[in-house]
Parts: structure tokens; sequence; C-alpha cells
């Protein structure tokens, strides 16, 4: 893969991250407004593990954003 398409492929990575967080983030918030609220536990329990597999991607891809990097200086 050629330079310009590590890139792109970069780009693209760096915006699905940058998706994931936001994504991560308004979750989150959403956790905390409805904590004191009426929530079940197990409702509690697929939000929190739903921001958790959110945060799973987000290291996935950084391990692949890191990786791009390296092909590009290599």
């Amino acid at each position: 893969m050629d330079d310009p398409e590590l890139g792109k492929e970069l780009e693209e990575v760096d915006a699905q991250i940058e998706r994931l967080r936001e994504q991560a983030a308004q979750m989150r918030e959403e956790i905390g407004q409805r904590w004191d609220g009426p929530m079940d536990m197990a409702e509690r329990s697929v939000l929190l593990t739903n921001v958790e597999q959110q945060e799973a991607l987000i290291d996935d891809l950084q391990v692949r954003r890191e990786q791009i990097l390296r092909r590009m200086k290599g």
C-alpha cells in the first residue's frame, strides 16, 4: 500500500475513533443522568456493557492507527 492509500486509511480510522469517542461520551452522560432515576439493574448493566464495547473498539482502532503510522514511516 502506498502513502496516499495509507493516509486515506489513517483519516478513516481517525474519523471512526472520533465518532466512537463521541458516542461513548454520550452514553456515559446518559448513564450519569439516569443513574439516580428509575433504572433497573438489567438496563444499567446493558448500558454499561455498551459503553465498554465502544471503548474496546476505540482501543482496537488505536492499535490499527499505530500500525498504519509505523507503515507510513517504514
